[in-house]
């Protein structure tokens, strides 16, 4: 089981650097707490989410990112279930990453959703 503690401390540490990214929102999606941006989540606190024992984050990566981060520490760095397919990667916080590697990823997430989408070349 998780420990409630450390999964508020950290929500708490996701909120106030989420809150300082540009249009950022946040609300309840699927049960979890979401971040959005332009009506799109860009990424989701989990805790413990279906037993799965982790205090996590998932959030978009930008092409090749998911699997450059789950090689160099796949203690850290995960493919969640649901959203892993879409090169979206996980990140658990109850484990030593350290808080500049979960700001770079957020921040990374926040601008993989906020550019707009490329015009498909003619």
């Amino acid at each position: 089981m998780t420990d409630a503690r450390v999964a508020r401390s950290q929500l708490a540490k996701v909120r106030a650097f989420v809150k300082a990214l540009a249009g950022a929102s946040e609300k309840d999606s699927h049960g979890s707490p979401g971040f959005f941006v332009k009506r799109k989540a860009f990424a989701y606190f989990c805790d413990n989410h279906h037993g799965d024992d982790r205090i996590a984050l998932w959030c978009a990566a930008p092409e090749g990112a998911q699997a450059m981060l789950v090689d160099s520490d796949p203690d850290v760095y995960f493919v969640p279930p649901y959203v892993g397919h879409m090169g979206w990667v996980g990140v658990r916080l109850d484990r030593a990453a350290p808080w500049e590697q979960v700001a770079a990823v957020l921040e990374a997430a926040h601008g993989v959703r906020a550019a707009p989408k490329q015009r498909a070349k003619q």
